[in-house]
């Protein structure tokens, strides 16, 4: 373990650290669920029923071949049935989830903000799966997503329920104009309906002024790393990766960076 880690994690409190690990245990189901959310919403199909089968025999994948990461291991990434291969896509998706709510939990202690942040980046990591495989953004995610936000913002000390508001308000609104000025100048869908709603989901958990360093963010990243492909191969870009990449790099990090352009753009004398 890398000592600037261990010195962090032995600094927070035992209670917080065990709350972590139970939250990083909760966060490995949680991203099993999130996968089959991913996979499911994107090809309109409910992820309640049938049970998860494998897609290469059709057989129900047994519960002691569902453990999170540790069946997808222990099988060596292939079904027990047919032997074929089961996408890494899995067990990464889980100790993502497992690392988010984990370090929430570490960062904000066993508060509102823990579970914010936690329930935040756990949609967008399945937003930027489902975009990433169906070039869609299920409505359950952006939707149901800027409904929970604006609702923890009742309880939250960071944002109120009328900065979560206009933040998606702002979201909505700012996204479906750049998409009606991008489809007059081109001629052709700019963006999808998904950014649309997805942004104004953002908005709600991080207010207007995150949700424009999101687009900001995302815009940037979306041109450096996937602009210079699309322009050579014509693929479309699916945005709500580097969106989500953006948002998740506001939560982290965007007062810090506000606070560094604040001080170098208004320097005090």
């Amino acid at each position: 373990m890398d000592q600037g880690l261990a010195a962090i994690l032995l600094d927070v409190d035992p209670e917080v650290r065990v709350a972590a690990a139970v939250a990083g245990l909760l966060g490995l189901l949680l991203g099993s669920f999130l996968n089959v959310c991913a996979l499911r919403w994107s090809e309109e199909r409910s992820v309640i029923t049938p049970r998860s089968s494998c897609p290469g025999c059709g057989n129900p994948i047994a519960w002691h071949d569902n453990i999170p990461v540790l069946s997808w291991l222990l099988l060596r990434g292939r079904c027990r049935n047919c032997g074929s291969r089961i996408s890494v896509q899995y067990p990464l998706v889980e100790l993502a989830t497992g690392a988010i709510w984990a370090g929430m939990v570490l960062t904000w202690g066993v508060e509102v903000e823990a579970l914010r942040g936690a329930l935040f980046l756990t949609i967008l990591l399945g937003i930027a799966v489902a975009d990433a495989r169906f070039y869609i953004i299920p409505d359950q995610f952006s939707v149901g997503g800027a409904v929970l936000g604006f609702l923890l913002a009742f309880a939250s000390p960071e944002i109120t329920w009328i900065e979560s508001l206009v933040g998606a308000a702002a979201g909505l609104i700012l996204l479906w104009f750049v998409a009606w000025a991008g489809e007059k100048a081109f001629r052709k869908e700019a963006m999808g309906g998904g950014d649309i709603k997805m942004m104004a989901m953002v908005g709600a958990f991080l207010g207007a002024w995150g949700m424009l360093l999101t687009l900001f963010m995302g815009a940037l990243l979306g041109a450096v790393i996937f602009g210079p492909i699309s322009w050579k191969t014509g693929k479309l870009v699916p945005f709500g990766i580097f969106l989500a990449l953006g948002a998740a790099f506001t939560w982290i990090w965007g007062d810090a960076l506000v606070g560094w352009y604040m001080d170098w753009a208004f320097p005090t004398v």
